[in-house]
């Protein structure tokens, strides 16, 4: 496994650079990228098709600068320095472990009041060369797409934070034993959390901004298949824990072609150091399980690709909103569903059976697809009717 970039670039190229990337952060901010790319390429297709609308906003040019802004500017580009400084003159530190560097107190005060104080200076120095004696309030046309960014951003922060909600209830024991150390952990992210509070932020962003939730749900839908197949990656390289069970099956003659890791792995330098050591290994990362799981963040991958195939050859030929959004939650929750029986994860006993959260919401997902299909194309006949 390769807990950071570099690693697998030493691997690969037999250099010894060490990089402040981690390889999870890496893939989950790549499967951002790529699902936003989508979004603004769906949000321009379903504009020219007239399923989305410009809007306007009123903007005010030439108003003085606030000190909510100046303070604000101070503050960032403070912290910025303060950190970016630690991170020069202790390089090794930053690289080795980012996030316990983040959070610390290693930091330049002096070199952070200087950014602070040059920056917020410029920004009241720009402010004010632009304002106007009598500020002018004008409407200006905007457009879905260009509001993507937003709408990604809105959804990351709201996805990590229903990720972590998520993720506590699962690890309930584990949080009551180290509340902050969970919370402000990078680890420990639930997909379906992430899912469902960042649906409910984004819907409201939508309507607010008039970007009606059942074109941009459609739009979301390909791009949330792919992403989330690009994090799993992130999840099999780092070697993070989402692994199935152990795998006591022989491999099919049928299946020879593929690599035995395909089949069965013991995620070898994984980054949680779990398992046991391996020997003549020396550094942070020397350990294996003691026994080959399946690598269902591999099948995950797999499966979500050929999702992201499907809803991206079928997303034109489907014209009532909502249903797009609707097949995704379907083929999500089926996905999930059956992949929770060889992986990993915690159980809650329900009435005698034990039975994962993912078991619980994948289900609930995959009705919701159903009825939402049948009751927006039902909708969809009667108003065509009339």
């Amino acid at each position: 496994m390769y807990p950071k970039i570099s690693d697998l670039i030493n691997s690969l190229f037999g250099t010894h650079i060490n990089l402040p990337i981690m390889s999870y952060g890496f893939f989950v901010a790549l499967a951002f990228l790529v699902g936003a790319y989508l979004l603004y390429l769906e949000f321009i297709r379903k504009e020219n098709e007239g399923l989305l609308k410009v809007t306007t906003r009123k903007i005010t040019e030439g108003k003085p600068v606030s000190a909510g802004e100046l303070l604000i500017s101070f503050a960032v580009s403070f912290f910025l320095a303060f950190k970016a400084a630690a991170a020069i003159t202790d390089y090794q530190h930053f690289a080795n472990d980012p996030q316990q560097f983040l959070f610390s107190g290693e930091g330049s005060v002096w070199v952070g009041l200087l950014a602070g104080v040059l920056y917020t200076a410029y920004v009241w120095y720009d402010k004010n060369k632009r304002r106007l004696e009598k500020p002018v309030e004008k409407e200006v046309l905007v457009h879905a797409y260009e509001q993507t960014w937003m709408i990604v951003l809105v959804a990351a922060v709201f996805g990590i934070i229903g990720a972590k909600i998520f993720d506590q209830l699962e690890n309930w024991q584990a949080f009551l034993a180290d509340p902050l150390g969970q919370l402000f952990s990078f680890s420990g992210l639930t997909f379906y959390g992430g899912l469902i509070i960042g649906a409910i932020a984004i819907v409201w962003y939508g309507e607010k901004h008039g970007i009606p939730w059942k074109p941009m749900a459609d739009s979301f839908a390909p791009g949330l298949a792919i992403a989330y197949g690009i994090g799993r990656i992130g999840c099999h390289v780092a070697g993070d824990g989402d692994w199935g069970i152990v795998n006591h099956l022989t491999k099919p003659h049928w299946l020879g072609f593929l690599p035995d890791w395909l089949w069965s792995y013991t995620y070898p330098h994984n980054i949680i150091n779990a398992g046991v050591p391996i020997p003549g290994c020396t550094g942070p990362h020397c350990m294996q399980l003691p026994q080959g799981v399946f690598p269902t963040s591999v099948y995950e991958t797999i499966m979500m690709v050929v999702i992201f195939v499907i809803l991206w050859s079928i997303r034109k030929k489907i014209k009532t909103p909502g249903v797009l959004f609707s097949i995704y939650l379907i083929f999500s929750g089926t996905e999930r569903f059956f992949i929770e029986h060889i992986r990993v994860d915690n159980t809650y006993n329900i009435f005698g059976h034990y039975i994962t959260q993912a078991e619980i919401i994948s289900p609930i997902l995959v009705f919701i697809g159903l009825v939402g299909w049948y009751v927006l194309e039902k909708r969809a006949k009667t108003e065509k009717a009339i």
